[in-house]
C-alpha cells in the first residue's frame, strides 16, 4: 500500500513540474499566436499559427526585416515586419525603398508585386517627415509596415511602435503544417 502511495504522489509532482515549466516557458519565453486579417499577405496568410519569441528582444534589438507581434492597441496585437530602426530616414518613391538614402531591396515582396495589376504601386509613396513630421526614426521605437501594403493598418496609421509594445519575435509557422516554416 505505500509503495502505491508513493508513487501515486511521484505521479502528482511529476505533473505538477511539467505543468510549472509549461507556464513558465509559455509565459516569459514562447507564446502561440493565430494571425487574424490580411496585412501580412502572402508571407503570412490569416489563420496561421505562429510561435513567437518573447525573450528574444530582451537579450537584442530587433533587425531591419524582423516578423514581430506588438501590442496595437489594450484589445489587439498585431504582427508587422520592420523597416525602420531607430535613427532611420525612411522614403518610398516609384514603389521602392529607401533607408538613410540608399535603396533597399524587398524580396519577402517579389510575390507579391506579381499578383498585383501592372503598373498598380504595392506601396504608395511617402516619407517619414509626410505621415510622422520626423525625420527619423525616434530612439526606442521602430517602424513597422504589413507585406499587403494596401491593406495593412501599420506605421503609416498608427505611429512609431515602441519597443515595450514588442511581444516577440515571429520564428516559426506551425500551422497548417503544410506550411510549417521557420521564420527568418
Amino acid at each position: 500500500m505505500t509503495k502505491t502511495k508513493n508513487s501515486f504522489w511521484e505521479w502528482v509532482k511529476a505533473i505538477g513540474i511539467a505543468l510549472l515549466i509549461a507556464i513558465v516557458v509559455r509565459h516569459f519565453l514562447f507564446t502561440n499566436y493565430v494571425v487574424f486579417g490580411e496585412s501580412m499577405m502572402p508571407t503570412i496568410q490569416e489563420g496561421n499559427r505562429l510561435i513567437v519569441n518573447k525573450i528574444n528582444y530582451d537579450i537584442s534589438d530587433p533587425n531591419r526585416f524582423d516578423l514581430i507581434v506588438f501590442k496595437a492597441n489594450e484589445e489587439e496585437d498585431y504582427i508587422k515586419r520592420v523597416i525602420g530602426l531607430p535613427g532611420d530616414k525612411i522614403e518610398y518613391r516609384n514603389d521602392k525603398l529607401f533607408i538613410n538614402d540608399k535603396k533597399v531591396e524587398e524580396q519577402y515582396l517579389e510575390r507579391f508585386r506579381e499578383e498585383i495589376q501592372q503598373g498598380s504601386q504595392l506601396t504608395g509613396d511617402f516619407t517619414l517627415k509626410d505621415i510622422t513630421k520626423r525625420e527619423r526614426v525616434p530612439e526606442g521605437t521602430v517602424f513597422v509596415l504589413g507585406d499587403n501594403r494596401l491593406h495593412s493598418i501599420d506605421s503609416r496609421h498608427i505611429g512609431f511602435v515602441p519597443m515595450e509594445n514588442i511581444v516577440g519575435e515571429v520564428n516559426l509557422r506551425y500551422w497548417p503544417m503544410s506550411e510549417f516554416k521557420l521564420i527568418k
